[in-house]
């Protein structure tokens, strides 16, 4: 048995500038961290000739072709596996849909298990490589690069995507204290909206195509913020950083009409006015976690307490996607 768990991520600067309809024209910077909330992939050597699959929902398959899961069925091709005598199964802290990168999560943690299982060693980057390679290139999903590099890397890290789809990826530089003082003051709440970014990300990728002006320049924008929150974060100034982030909120919700809500705006606003100095939502947009930074968490917890939202304590995760048992 072979047991793999690949980190969730948080964003911290830049992010959609990782798209390859942006990147591959005007080059993409982003920050992201890995947090301690995980994808879980159990593989089994079994004594029936058929795949076992086990997710949302249960498969047993003959052959590759009749497997119904697109991202288990293309790891296993690149694998060189047939599935055969296999059982594979996922687990996961945060359901998919909730903006917190869980697709490339569970690609990261299947491919892990997979060339482990075939006694291969892969570099992060190698990982993230092949995890992009399925999602993007083989199932033509509209998404970006960051869930699957920071799932394999792991960290608060910086990724600069090159058009040439290079990917270079560095540690942030930032000392402890301030790293205790994020950690500590960063507070997730989950809307209770679940959704596919998919569809939103594809009005992004779209745009960006058609180099609609109005994207591409948000885009340019988001970036240059992702470099103002890099600078903030390395220098110990946390509420710069938090005040970046509400900028970066009012700008990613000019990208699509389905970015936010009422609900959403109006749980914002109470968060702002309680306690947090910046905060916005993470992933594509339309649900899933809104992030605030506060330094009076007391007061903001309370208010929060009186909404719909569910608090999600976490820390950061600095071992990216591993190998937990074998």
């Amino acid at each position: 048995m072979i047991i793999t768990r690949s980190p969730l991520r948080i964003s911290l600067g830049g992010g959609g500038t990782d798209l390859p309809s942006y990147y591959r024209k005007h080059t993409g910077f982003l920050i992201a961290a890995a947090i301690d909330k995980y994808v879980c992939i159990t593989l089994h050597q079994t004594y029936v000739p058929e795949l076992i699959l086990k997710y949302s929902r249960m498969e047993r398959a003959n052959n590759l072709d009749e497997v119904q899961h697109p991202i288990i069925r293309e790891a296993l091709r690149l694998s060189g596996l047939d599935g055969s005598y296999l059982e594979i199964t996922s687990m996961a802290d945060i359901p998919a849909g909730t903006g917190l990168g869980s697709s490339g999560s569970f690609t990261t943690a299947l491919l892990k298990a997979l060339h482990n299982y075939k006694k291969h060693l892969l570099h992060p980057r190698e990982l993230a490589e092949q995890a992009c390679h399925i999602e993007i290139d083989l199932l033509h999903e509209p998404i970006g690069k960051q869930d699957q590099y920071i799932a394999a890397y792991g960290g608060l890290t910086c990724f600069q995507f090159l058009p040439n789809d290079e990917v270079k990826a560095w540690p942030l530089k930032i000392d402890t204290e301030t790293l205790y003082n994020l950690e500590d003051n960063l507070l997730l709440f989950f809307t209770g909206y679940s959704r596919s970014a998919s569809s939103i990300l594809k009005q992004q990728d779209d745009r960006s195509k058609s180099r609609e002006q109005n994207m591409v320049d948000n885009l340019h924008f988001v970036k240059e913020l992702g470099y103002q929150s890099m600078e903030a974060l390395e220098s110990g100034d946390l509420r710069r950083f938090a005040e970046l982030m509400n900028v970066h909120w009012e700008h990613k919700k000019q990208r699509s009409g389905a970015m936010s809500n009422g609900d959403i705006d109006r749980w914002y606003e109470l968060a702002r006015e309680h306690g947090a100095v910046g905060g916005k939502l993470i992933g594509a947009g339309g649900g899933g976690f809104l992030m605030f930074y506060a330094e009076d968490k007391v007061r903001l917890r309370r208010a929060l307490a009186q909404t719909a939202l569910r608090e999600v304590r976490f820390r950061f995760d600095f071992e990216g996607t591993k190998v937990l048992l074998q």
